[in-house]
């Protein structure tokens, strides 16, 4: 199967294959609510925030241990209607990544195997377009996971506000705003860049506040560089 992050245009196509090809019925679901077409302004698109805690960043070592997600569109963000789940990871926690998300050994050690909410956060998330602060972590996490679980691809379209800020950064446009030396080393870590827009600071590393925090920055990033007219193809990886 070729794949569909190549070419935005692609993402429609891959959808409709996969509502056929499906085995595992949340998924045939997931993937039979579609996207929307690669010509839909953004403004019009409903959308979804979705972050994970970690015990790593590879992949193929460490397991999601808490999601949460907040619809949201460009004029509203609903946090009442988020979810958050703790997940139990295949594999023991250790100390570096109980430091870091604060989740603890007795926490995951009563909470549900991901296969046991994954119809319901398949739901949450079909029909709307996924959000993320860095796309390294929610798409290839979450693949895998389906994956070992249900033996089929768990593959989306997302716009993450961490690409949508580097390539503001690589352009200049902040450091020529603030009167820095052009190319001077410039976070895009999601509380830096928050602040950069005048955002509150929230605490970090808990899935469901860090989902918000990449909502309100969405918002806020269109606000200032793009149009609500935009077409997600624009945004979209």
């Amino acid at each position: 199967m070729s794949n569909p992050q190549q070419e935005e245009s692609t993402w429609p196509a891959f959808f409709a294959d996969q509502s056929k090809r499906c085995q595992d019925p949340a998924l045939r679901m997931f993937y039979a609510a579609g996207v929307p077409a690669p010509q839909s302004p953004i403004r019009d698109v409903p959308l979804v925030a979705l972050d994970f805690e970690t015990t790593g960043m590879d992949v193929h070592r460490h397991a999601i241990v808490s999601i949460g997600l907040v619809p949201f569109d460009l004029t509203r963000i609903r946090p009442s209607a988020g979810r958050y789940w703790v997940v139990r990871p295949q594999r023991p926690l250790d100390e570096a990544s109980i430091r870091f998300h604060r989740i603890t050994h007795a926490e995951v050690a009563h909470a549900p195997d991901l296969d046991e909410i994954l119809d319901e956060l398949l739901a949450e998330l079909a029909g709307c377009l996924v959000v993320v602060h860095f796309r390294g972590i929610e798409r290839p996490f979450l693949d895998a996971a389906v994956q070992a679980r249900r033996g089929e691809r768990c593959l989306f379209p997302l716009i993450d506000t961490m690409s949508i800020e580097a390539r503001e950064v690589r352009q200049g446009g902040w450091n020529r705003l603030k009167g820095m030396l052009l190319g001077a080393r410039t976070s895009i870590r999601l509380s830096d860049t928050r602040t950069r827009y005048g955002l509150p600071t929230y605490s970090a590393h808990h899935a469901k506040i860090d989902a918000l925090a990449t909502a309100e920055l969405l918002q806020a990033q269109i606000a200032r560089h793009y149009s609500p007219d935009t077409p997600v193809s624009e945004l979209w990886e």
